[in-house]
């Protein structure tokens, strides 16, 4: 590459966010210099290398290369260096900042370096603010209180000059020590007028929010600190050189009682600890991570894989107790170099924080507080919680339940009797105080083998509530035994089917199950009564259902009995599974009526289980979302405890669907909390939808803050596909709040991940999309770069439309990148693919061609090849308007007058420029461009009075 190619490298380099891909470029551009021999460009680069490697993460490379310009300043003195003496001369703090922070350097050469800068700054007449906050800053590092105190009084008693610290970083570090030494009302004034102020800083306001934490939240202002905590955090989470200020915002969350957001903040960044911007940064992080750990009811944390060490699920304890020792170790080096005590005693301070105070919500998912368990997540008791402790476990439910009275002289039999019509009844608390009465009365008493069998049969529907499927199948079985032992062949089928239906949900045990429910079915229509034969052919369905055999399911349930045998709790969940049945069958009309007739019987009867599911069945077969708003609303008021979930989630759906989206969001914010509450699986795709709906709402930030969540926890359930799908609204998202980086990064990961041959449509999506959002950014050249991957991916998906658009767009990117060459071969790629298409008639394909031309003609107007230009655009208006495109119609027909006005034919262009703008919106910008060509038209005309007239008219200037 030539000099002049290197210099144009350096200026796009220059441009790159600050990051690992920006250090890459540099350190390429480096070699590539050092071969060239430039000095002068030798020296700038390594001057953008320190700025680079400062904020991009990687502070220690920058000692030298600052070592090395410095000593080129010196040695031999070029009127170059003068030009970047400014900003040699502000290295010195990074420097005199850098250097503390490796305890590895010993604490004399950070001296050397401030007496150094001090020199040089008084040599050059500058003002010596810089250095004494410097002195500050080492100062209080090692802990002398007496020199702190004094370096920061000459801080703020010397004047500031061009070499100071910006409007925001100087009053941020005021804070932080004001903070410090227990002065947050003075730390709050002081912020104040600087955030009012306007901050350009690379910095700011992230920093001084973040210093500001504490303050609000002693100062009794816990709104300025969950905002603060909020912004400043968006504005740090992606910038691993703020590893420190990030460790800030996990402590926050920690002494707030956010334990679940301090943990999420810790698993997002964990792994940034395996490359760490300094040691210091490091053992910040380390102890607060620690902290928020200890503090933590999850029992396992997600720690990515890194060299040596696959992604796995690890203990919160032992990971806290790793990075304490890790945390107190470095404290223990910084000491040993600085010769006192400072660090290892400010990191205990660290390891011990915990949650103080008044709570404060910060998320945006989650709404409260989660009860810490007594015992971690995960950590179940050796055995089977007793009849007592599950009839307790009721009261953690929705509101208490109603007193229950067991009759006092109840036999056994009358207990378990009165517990199996309970069940039927969905009466959940009598059916569990008549198994506690016999429990406690006859759990240890001789009873016949019927009597054990029917406790058998109930302890096995108890097991099955709780979902252990496994325990339930094996007491089945035995009640099933012990029954036949006592010749209750009634009873034994009756079990037996149930038990079948339970072997239907595995399918290792489907044939042993059908064939149970079937033999149950035939003996109880030949033994049974009529409620009997009804529930022994819903079982039949049952287990077909859970087969997924729907029409042979829906058969079975017509051989019910139209009244299920007298038992309308039974009818009820018969009509409910019919309406599943239907639906599945897509009889959608013969579904509504059935889960309808389920929703009334549930009513009539007061069971709030039955109106809740099929609440549920009737929101989604209905074709008005606000018939499915009122549907959810009325199995959430009906919803038992565990139902509120499902019921919070489809509600929130039907409400987005409704247009109700901001109604949504408390429902899937609700949702969230009960999934963090309970330890639910799925947070993360309900997070997902939020962030949707955050979006939807206009809501961006906190649209952000739950998609980046979502994916972590897509992630860590391995769900790819989900967690990409989240990465593009996140991208979409980011690029809506104008942080570009961000959001090109993650298209940039899609397009990696989507590299296989079937996602070539999608890969193609990503990357047209940033190709979109860097020709906005007006980046053109690497927005022309990303069109034309986009249109490569289109071609090998064999999409030649969405080929021929990436390529047009990749003409105008090239166009407006000032790269004439590359635009003129891109014109011909797009002539090659609009020549494949040519002689279609659909819309798109007119469209695009129409577009095609447009795009070829404004390359070859800027190449001053008016006259191709020109016949490229015969008869594309009329093509635009007969598909109804009439903007873009004009718009082409603008440019015909415009080459017809530079190519001395303005009597041609005058009447097509007066159709034009007689036919334009009043507002539109293209009035204005279209009135100046239609009166530039008129000034060759000789009739500057018309010209004159259509200038004032418009407000335009002659000169424009």
């Amino acid at each position: 590459m030539s000099d002049e190619d290197l210099w144009r490298v350096l200026r796009g380099i220059a441009d790159m966010p600050y990051g690992a891909g920006q250090i890459a470029a540099l350190e390429q551009l480096l070699r590539r210099v050092d071969a060239a021999d430039d000095r002068h460009l030798a020296f700038v680069t390594r001057m953008q290398a320190t700025t680079g490697y400062i904020y991009g993460g990687e502070p220690a490379k920058s000692f030298v290369t600052f070592s090395w310009c410095l000593s080129e300043f010196d040695r031999d003195p070029q009127p170059y260096h003068q030009r970047h003496l400014h900003q040699l001369l502000w290295h010195f703090k990074y420097m005199a900042s850098g250097l503390l922070k490796f305890p590895e350097v010993p604490l004399d050469r950070t001296y050397a370096v401030l007496d150094d800068m001090e020199r040089r700054y008084r040599a050059g007449g500058h003002s010596l603010q810089a250095v004494h906050k410097h002195r500050f800053r080492v100062a209080e590092h090692v802990g002398d209180v007496e020199a702190a105190a004094h370096w920061y009084r000459l801080w703020q008693t010397t004047p500031r000059d061009e070499l100071s610290d910006c409007a925001g970083c100087d009053p941020t570090s005021q804070v932080s020590y004001l903070a410090d030494t227990g002065r947050d009302a003075e730390a709050v004034a002081l912020a104040e007028p600087v955030l009012a102020g306007r901050l350009t800083c690379t910095e700011q306001p992230q920093a001084i929010l973040t210093a500001l934490l504490l303050p609000y939240l002693r100062t009794g202002r816990a709104e300025e600190a969950r905002d603060a905590h909020r912004e400043a955090y968006r504005r740090l989470r992606g910038n691993l050189a703020d590893l420190w200020d990030i460790a800030d915002h996990v402590e926050f969350c920690t002494l707030t009682g956010n334990e679940a957001r301090a943990v999420e903040l810790v698993e997002r960044h964990l792994d940034w600890l395996d490359r760490p911007p300094s040691p210091a940064a490091a053992m910040h992080f380390a102890a607060a991570a620690s902290a928020a750990l200890r503090q933590a009811s999850p029992s396992t944390v997600y720690r990515r894989a890194a060299e040596g060490r696959p992604a796995a699920e690890v203990s919160a304890a032992s990971l806290a107790d790793e990075l304490a020792g890790t945390a107190a170790g470095l404290a223990a080096r910084f000491d040993a170099r600085n010769g006192t005590s400072q660090q290892s005693e400010w990191i205990a301070r660290r390891l011990a924080v915990q949650a103080s105070g008044e709570h404060v919500p910060l998320s945006a998912s989650v709404r409260r507080r989660p009860a810490r368990p007594t015992r971690p997540v995960g950590d179940e008791p050796s055995t089977p919680a007793s009849s007592t402790e599950r009839a307790e476990r009721v009261r953690s439910g929705k509101g208490e339940p109603p007193a229950v009275t067991v009759p006092a002289d109840a036999g056994p039999d009358d207990l378990l009797d009165l517990a199996e019509q309970s069940w039927g009844r969905h009466d959940r608390a009598t059916f569990r105080a008549a198994l506690v009465a016999f429990d406690d009365r006859f759990g240890s008493a001789e009873l016949p083998a019927r009597t054990s069998a029917h406790r058998l049969a109930l302890r096995a529907s108890e097991r099955g509530d709780e979902d252990d499927i496994d325990g339930a199948i094996t007491l089945n079985r035995a009640a099933v035994e012990l029954y036949r032992e006592a010749g209750e062949e009634v009873a034994a089928q009756t079990v037996a089917g149930r038990l079948g239906v339970l072997l239907t949900r595995s399918d290792e045990e489907t044939e042993e199950g059908l064939l149970l429910v079937r033999e149950a079915a035939e003996v109880l229509d030949r033994l049974g009564d009529a409620r009997q034969r009804a529930a022994g052919h819903d079982r039949v369905a049952l287990a077909l259902l859970h087969r997924e055999r729907w029409a042979d399911a829906l058969a079975a349930l017509d051989r019910v009995p139209a009244d299920a045998g007298g038992d309308r709790h039974l009818a009820a969940r018969i009509a409910l599974h019919r309406g599943h049945l239907l639906e599945q069958l897509d009889r959608v009309d013969e579904a509504r009526a059935a889960v309808d007739e389920a929703r009334r019987i549930g009513r009539e009867l007061g069971v709030g289980e039955v109106v809740t599911g099929a609440g549920l069945a009737y929101a989604r077969l209905v074709d008005d979302p606000a018939d499915a708003v009122a549907a959810c609303d009325e199995a959430l008021e009906a919803a038992p405890a565990d139902a509120e979930l499902p019921v919070r989630v489809a509600r929130a759906r039907a409400l987005l669907a409704a247009g109700r989206a901001p109604d949504a969001v408390d429902d899937f914010v609700e949702a969230v909390t009960l999934c963090v509450e309970r330890g639910a699986e799925g947070d993360a795709f309900l997070r997902w939808e939020l962030a949707n709906a955050y979006r939807m709402v206009g809501r961006l930030a906190e649209a952000a803050e739950v998609a980046e969540e979502a994916v972590l926890g897509l992630d860590r359930l391995g769900a790819q596909a989900e967690a990409d799908r989240c990465r593009h609204l996140l991208a979409g998202v980011y690029a809506g709040l104008g942080e570009i980086d961000p959001a090109l990064a993650l298209l940039e990961q899609l397009a990696s991940n989507l590299d296989g041959p079937d996602n070539l449509p999608h890969r193609a999506q990503v990357l047209e999309e940033a190709g979109g959002i860097l020709y906005d950014a007006d980046r053109d050249a690497a927005a022309g770069e990303r069109f034309a991957a986009a249109a490569a991916a289109y071609r090998l998906g064999d999409l030649p439309l969405d080929e021929l658009r990436a390529r047009r767009r990749e003409t105008y990117a090239w166009l407006w990148a000032d790269e004439p060459d590359a635009a003129l071969r891109a014109v011909e790629v797009v002539d090659g693919l609009a020549a494949k298409l040519a002689g279609q008639n659909d819309p798109p394909v007119l469209y695009e061609l129409a577009l095609a031309a447009e795009a070829g003609a404004r390359v070859l107007t800027r190449a001053d090849r008016l006259d191709e230009a020109l016949g490229r655009l015969t008869g594309v208006p009329d093509r635009l308007r007969s598909i109804e495109a009439f903007g873009e119609a004009a718009q082409v027909e603008a440019l015909i007058g415009e080459l017809l006005l530079r190519l001395d034919r303005p009597a041609e262009a005058e009447p097509l420029l007066r159709r034009v703008l007689g036919g334009l919106p009043a507002a539109s910008r293209q009035v204005r461009q279209t009135a100046w060509l239609l009166a530039r038209v008129l000034d060759l005309l000789d009739r500057p009075t018309e010209a004159a007239a259509l200038r004032a008219e418009h407000d335009l200037d002659e000169d424009d």
